[in-house]
């Protein structure tokens, strides 16, 4: 069992994590987008640095390295009428050909049933909710 002081997370940016390194390492996004971010792609040097910060990052890992790479982003601008998702691709940092080296996992898949119940569970009345706080 862990002693209070060594069971904790750190949240870091990629640029803080330079030099350090941890057990077990997650670096989230990674698709195009988020790494290369789209303000980090207009030329071929800014296109070099982000691979560098993959790098940095994937290399920070000691024995344990995770790259999550959701199948869909949230969006706020989409026409109300879609389902204001967009689809994720993985970072171009990682082709096909390299993923012969990773293990991959995905989530496992809700049926629409299983889905559909669990959304009736949540269903509140928030409206009902906040009047009664302010009786």
């Amino acid at each position: 069992m862990p002693l209070l002081d060594e069971d904790y997370l750190i949240l870091s940016t990629i640029h803080s994590a330079k030099g350090q390194e941890w057990r077990a390492v997650f670096i989230l996004n990674v698709v195009d987008g988020c790494m290369p971010s789209d303000l980090g792609t207009g030329t071929t040097q800014e296109l070099e640095e982000e691979r560098r910060l993959l790098y940095v990052a994937m290399t920070r890992a000691r024995d344990s390295l995770s790259l999550i790479t959701p199948q869909r982003f949230f969006t706020h601008g989409q026409n109300a009428q879609g389902d204001r998702h967009i689809y994720a691709a993985r970072t171009r940092f990682i082709p096909a050909t390299l993923l012969q080296f990773f293990e991959t996992t995905t989530w496992p898949k809700v049926s629409a049933v299983a889905s559909e119940r669990s959304a009736q569970q949540i269903r509140m009345d928030v409206g009902a909710r906040m009047r009664a706080m302010w009786k």
